[in-house]
């Protein structure tokens, strides 16, 4: 069965920092795409950033230039640094993993077949 836990939420200030992790178990972890999305209150789900096997990296617009994600394939992990954080960025944070393919839409909640429970970064002004 695979599982995804994310840790690193938090409540902090604006411009601060926060490392989100997101442990993956149940499946071969360096084949697969990942992903991280957000859901601020009231609004749908959006895309953040996401990173393919090839460690291709992918980011919404919004967090380009603020926001890193990262693979460590040994320990089964995927990281995303926030940096300059804004109090728009305030939402539940969620990774999701993928099933390897060359088609696969990376910014699309669709492709991604299981979630984390979610991690809540609240960001004040």
């Amino acid at each position: 069965q695979v599982q995804l836990v994310e840790s690193g939420g938090g409540s902090v200030q604006a411009g601060d920092s926060l490392i989100l992790s997101c442990a993956a178990s149940g499946r071969s972890f360096s084949n697969s795409p990942m992903g991280w999305f957000r859901q601020a209150p009231g609004k749908e789900r959006t895309f953040v950033a996401a990173i393919k096997w090839s460690a291709a990296t992918y980011y919404a617009d919004s967090v380009k230039g603020r926001f890193t994600i990262s693979r460590d394939n040994a320990k089964n992990t995927v990281y995303l640094r926030m940096n300059s954080l804004k109090p728009e960025d305030t939402a539940v944070y969620s990774c999701a993993i993928g099933l390897p393919s060359f088609s696969f839409r990376i910014d699309d909640e669709s492709w991604y077949d299981y979630w984390g429970q979610g991690t809540q970064v609240t960001v004040s002004s």
